[in-house]
């Protein structure tokens, strides 16, 4: 049975939340408060059945890193003219989204703003050496090119299959 890298990427986060409430319920199962000399109450699931569930959770959860890190690695999309692999697609989408947040940082600022306390029979000004209008156009561009190469990312994570079966888990 296959899976998309996109149905993946979701199954990769279910895993792991799956394995966070596993392991709490082991911890809830692992002990008991008795009174001495009193019998433990019997439990719909032993310490080892929990275990044995977890350690089948990680082990999809290690087989569908694999496949995603490979899909992620040998598969292209297209961005600005070149062919670009997954794992470089999602790095740079992440880039241009900081780019894009540093120059709306910039662009905010006033071109002069005076500084007071800095001087007493002197004003002091706080001067940008930079045009915060060229900020705001490069921030856009930024964002713009963040949102295209997320959206061909996204794309291409709905034509990709991965040899994994996700039917217990879907």
């Amino acid at each position: 049975m296959t899976i998309t890298l996109a149905e993946g990427v979701k199954l990769k986060s279910i895993l792991s939340k799956q394995i966070r409430d596993l392991e709490s319920e082991a911890r809830r199962t692992a002990f008991a408060t008795v009174e001495k000399g009193t019998l433990p109450p019997p439990v719909s699931r032993t310490l080892e059945d929990i275990e044995k569930e977890i350690e089948l959770a990680r082990m999809n959860q290690r087989k569908l890193d694999f496949l995603i890190y490979t899909a992620n690695s040998t598969h292209t999309v297209d961005f600005e003219g070149q062919q670009i692999p997954l794992v470089e697609a999602i790095e740079l989408a992440i880039q241009l989204r900081a780019k894009a947040s540093f120059c709306k940082e910039l662009s905010l600022a006033n071109k002069e703003e005076i500084q007071y306390g800095y001087a007493e029979s002197t004003t002091v000004y706080r001067v940008a050496l930079f045009d915060p209008e060229a900020y705001r156009q490069k921030a856009l561009l930024a964002e713009k090119s963040a949102h295209q190469l997320s959206n061909r990312i996204n794309t291409k994570n709905y034509t990709i299959t991965l040899n994994f079966n996700g039917s217990e888990y879907f």
